[in-house]
């Protein structure tokens, strides 16, 4: 089988054959590892790690004595320092590199440290994710050692006083261990390039040079750069050019939305991989042809923990309350929605990253992203979920057979009340009003509280149908093209002021 052929270095392969234990007992080892690690720093120090490391229950009493942290707390507390070239604050060594975040909720660009540790973490996810393909049917694996089309950010990292900074995918791609640089596209020299529409026009004339069988990058970029691919050389499909294109791995947003449009760029069927990358980690993968969810790295470079995303927990703006109850691994219910606190091997410590989470299998450690702390709608309680937008939007678009590939809403003032503004990309035509009454309908079937608050204060609900290059260029505007960057789903405060005046203008 061509997978195996592959030689691996020794640290790869012995952390591939990991055994399995229950998923307490390893992410227990995780959070030994990482504390032993970081003892020795200044934060290690302050939260007494050599403590936590002793105690009879190392999770528990690592919860009593660390704090959770978001962005603007570990930054302004610890990682400030960092940038200004201290060693050994929150991890061991100096920080060399950061992944450039954009910043949709607290801070305009978030610096997240990158270190080697994580780096290495970061690639046997990877390796595992590749190993995991033996559990696929019908697996091409020859195809395997042909072409990989990585689409992400340049390499061409910002340099400043004794680091650099960038997109993560750049820092990856640059990163790229040497067994697999035969097989990486769209090689370096493009990859360093920083302007998004000239590494895409060198992508393109490259393309007939190439023997891809895998692409992997966010759904919208990928489908831009297959477009412009078939445009250029007349093609009827992307198999025309690459007939051995096979696997699409994708990860940052939920591939359902770009499905329909995607597919009409194929001859034949390719197997879609779902992966959970973000700037702090390789979070998780799917394992397994048609899961339901994708499966935690838990025995890997990252001690997770799971916040209830309720009320008692976090406030109407999407802030941990002071009071917040985390639970480990062992201790979560499938069905129910979970805001992530991460530590990894880069620093971040109780970290809450943002996403939130909901179990499909929880023995297996399965889980499907449904949304963001802060990008979610609840003006007077409907507790709107990114994951029910998405829901609600796929079936009224199956039902009236269009492509919506992307999509964002705003809440909105009305009257005395409130109403929500849809605006959806499509080049389909579409009736604006069915649709909006499609939408609305899912949303009541889904979200009781939803269905409560549209018989009181939620007084209506608004929908505008755009070009869908109005979305890239809304992007473009901004300077948020290419690699890691995603439409936001719920527009608030300066994005919303932007995004009114881009329509206006």
């Amino acid at each position: 089988m061509a997978l195996i052929e592959i030689t691996l270095p020794k640290t790869i392969a012995k952390a591939l054959r990991l055994p399995e234990s229950s998923p307490r007992r390893q992410q227990l080892k995780v959070l030994k590892k990482l504390l032993k690690k970081a003892r020795f720093t200044e934060f290690g120090q302050h939260y007494r790690f050599d403590e936590i490391m002793l105690s009879k229950h190392p999770g528990k009493r690592f919860q009593q004595l660390v704090p959770s942290h978001d962005y603007n707390s570990i930054y302004k507390q610890w990682w400030h320092k960092t940038l200004e070239g201290k060693q050994d604050i929150c991890w061991p060594g100096k920080i060399k590199y950061y992944a450039l975040s954009s910043g949709t909720s607290e801070s305009a660009s978030k610096y997240i440290p990158i270190t080697e540790d994580l780096l290495a973490g970061n690639r046997i996810v990877m390796i595992k994710q590749l190993f995991s393909l033996r559990h696929y049917n019908n697996i091409p694996f020859g195809n395997l050692r042909k072409g990989w089309l990585m689409l992400g950010g340049s390499t061409q990292l910002q340099k400043s006083q004794g680091y650099y900074a960038g997109d993560l995918s750049g820092i990856t791609a640059k990163k790229v261990p040497f067994w697999f640089t035969p097989f990486y596209k769209p090689g370096k020299k493009i990859a360093k390039m920083t302007d998004w529409n000239d590494k895409l026009e060198e992508i393109v004339e490259e393309a007939p040079n190439w023997d891809i069988s895998f692409v992997v990058g966010v759904p919208a970029w990928i489908q831009m750069c297959m477009e412009k691919i078939i445009e250029r050389y007349k093609l009827k499909t992307i198999h025309d050019i690459w007939p051995n294109l096979s696997f699409f791995v994708h990860g940052g947003v939920s591939f359902e939305p770009y499905k329909k449009g995607f597919e009409q760029l194929l001859a034949k069927p390719l197997t879609y991989i779902e992966t959970y990358l973000a700037s702090e980690g390789f979070i998780a993968y799917q394992d397994r042809q048609a899961a339901r969810g994708m499966k935690l790295s838990i025995n890997d470079h990252i001690f997770f923990e799971f916040v209830p995303f309720d009320d008692e927990n976090f406030d109407v703006e999407g802030n941990l309350m002071p009071n917040h109850k985390a639970f480990m691994i062992h201790e979560v219910e499938e069905g129910k929605n979970y805001a992530i606190l991460l530590s990894t091997a880069a620093g971040a410590w109780r970290y809450l990253i943002g996403d939130t989470v909901r179990f499909t299998d929880a023995a297996r450690g399965e889980i499907v992203i449904t949304g963001r702390t802060k990008h979610f709608l609840s003006l007077v309680g409907e507790h709107l979920s990114v994951d029910n937008m998405n829901r609600a939007l796929k079936k009224a678009a199956e039902e009236l057979n269009v492509s919506i590939p992307e999509f964002t809403v705003a809440g909105i003032p009305h009257g005395t009340f409130f109403a929500h503004h849809w605006y959806v990309a499509s080049d389909d035509k579409v009736d604006a009003n069915l649709l909006r009454e499609k939408v609305d309908e899912y949303l009541m079937e889904l979200n009781d509280d939803y269905a409560v608050e549209r018989k009181s204060a939620l007084k209506e609900v608004f929908l505008d149908v755009l070009p869908e290059d109005r979305f890239m260029q809304f992007m473009a505007s901004k300077g948020k093209v290419g690699g890691q960057h995603k439409f936001p789903r719920v527009l608030k405060g300066k994005m919303l002021e932007d995004w009114q005046a881009f329509l206006s203008s």
